[in-house]
């Protein structure tokens, strides 16, 4: 199958992580692809985004940038028709961005279908974490863009409710949450949970003040088990600077390890050191990159009690669930998993089973993304057969 992938990604964060690996799991499924987006994204370091993009942030008003970035959508849908006319794909796969219409209109002048992976509200996210100086127009052009599509892959059931909510009919939904290469993340040793002189805590991603980390540091100050406890925060963020101040004042900066950004091939390792994950926070709608690495690596977990988390983790099967409503529910998690070394254990095994029997990979994911692409293919070709059927991959909700 041909494949125009459409993005408007400038960062290498965990955008770009899903992209590339995406990308690489069809091709190496044997299709073709090509892929269109800002130029910029092949030049931008670990964890950060393009020069020229960094560059424009700091010298323009944060209005000024957003009407830059709605003016963009013209050369974006430009360059997506050039590459559709000459690579004649037989669908375009597109992820959702602010202000990115070119998979909706190549695909309407291609008469190919338009699959839209949706990773987040992203309207109600800018407003609410970044500021946007167009609001309105930003939810309507969000909304038309969901509309648009012939099938939208949202990460996770909640997401999908809220697409269904503007507007989107839930037929022309399927939940395609994130995914690992599992040969990355071996399993652990057998003898992993013996005894040892040290518990390891750790988180791994964008540190931001909601992420509740700041709670993580003033609960190992006051920790008296009788294993001590270290910390290790795996990446970057506004929110770091700040905890390393916390971690001196509470005295405890000897057991607290920043070890900045990590290379993607590093990552297992680290993950491995951990006896303990730790996702303190999470928005509502996301599907977590961290807990499926988690996951795959048999940690045992500590994460919220809601929704889009339960997608993936039960309380009690694969991770410890924590009341986000009840003070100290977090650490009393912590502080039971840290004096039962057989409940990390079962609850680590657990998570990674989960992961397997679900497939929740890469290279599954590329199959989902086809067999949904065959579907769409069809129902073009079809329409009349196609309307009578409720296409095999729709889902509101993804199967345990």
């Amino acid at each position: 199958m041909k494949i125009l992938y459409s993005h408007r990604i400038r960062s290498r964060d965990g955008q770009g992580v899903h992209l590339e690996a995406m990308v690489a799991a069809l091709r190496e499924a044997g299709h073709e692809l090509r892929v269109v987006g800002p130029a910029g994204f092949d030049g931008a370091t670990l964890g950060g985004e393009s020069r020229r993009l960094a560059r424009m942030r700091r010298l323009l008003p944060a209005w000024l940038l957003e009407l830059a970035e709605f003016a963009y959508a013209v050369p974006a849908t430009w360059r997506l028709a050039r590459a559709a006319r000459a690579f004649r794909p037989d669908v375009i796969y597109e992820r959702a961005n602010l202000y990115h219409l070119a998979g909706c209109f190549v695909a309407r002048m291609q008469r190919v279908p338009l699959l839209l992976e949706v990773n987040a509200p992203l309207a109600e996210e800018r407003a609410r974490f970044g500021g946007l100086g167009f609001p309105g127009l930003a939810k309507w052009i969000e909304r038309k863009t969901w509309r648009g599509a012939n099938r939208v892959l949202p990460v996770t059931a909640v997401l999908a409710q809220r697409i269904v909510d503007a507007g989107v009919p839930p037929e022309r939904m399927t939940v395609v949450p994130n995914g690992i290469h599992p040969e990355q993340f071996p399993p652990p040793p057998s003898n992993e949970n013996a005894p040892r002189e040290t518990l390891v805590l750790g988180f791994i991603g964008f540190m931001r003040d909601w992420h509740g980390l700041d709670g993580v540091l003033s609960g190992m100050a006051a920790w008296r088990g009788q294993v001590p406890l270290t910390l290790v925060l795996v990446g970057d963020g506004p929110a770091r600077p700040a905890l390393e101040r916390l971690a001196a004042e509470l005295g405890i900066a000897q057991q607290v390890r920043f070890t900045g950004l990590a290379e993607r091939d590093v990552i297992p390792r680290l993950l491995a050191s951990f006896d303990i994950a730790l996702q303190p926070a999470a928005v509502a709608y996301a599907s977590p990159l961290k807990v499926v690495e988690y996951m795959a690596a048999s940690r045992a977990i500590v994460a919220p009690n809601q929704p889009n988390l339960r997608e993936l983790l039960q309380d009690e099967e694969n991770a410890l669930l924590f009341d986000t409503g009840v003070a100290g529910a977090f650490w009393a998690a912590v502080e039971r998993l840290a004096q039962d070394a057989p409940l990390r254990a079962r609850l680590g095994e657990a998570a990674r089973e989960t992961v397997l029997r679900r497939d929740l990979t890469w290279p599954g994911n590329a199959r989902r993304v086809i067999a949904i692409a065959e579907e769409e293919i069809a129902a073009m070709r079809h329409p009349r057969q196609a309307s009578s059927t409720l296409p095999s991959n729709a889902a509101m909700v993804t199967p345990r």
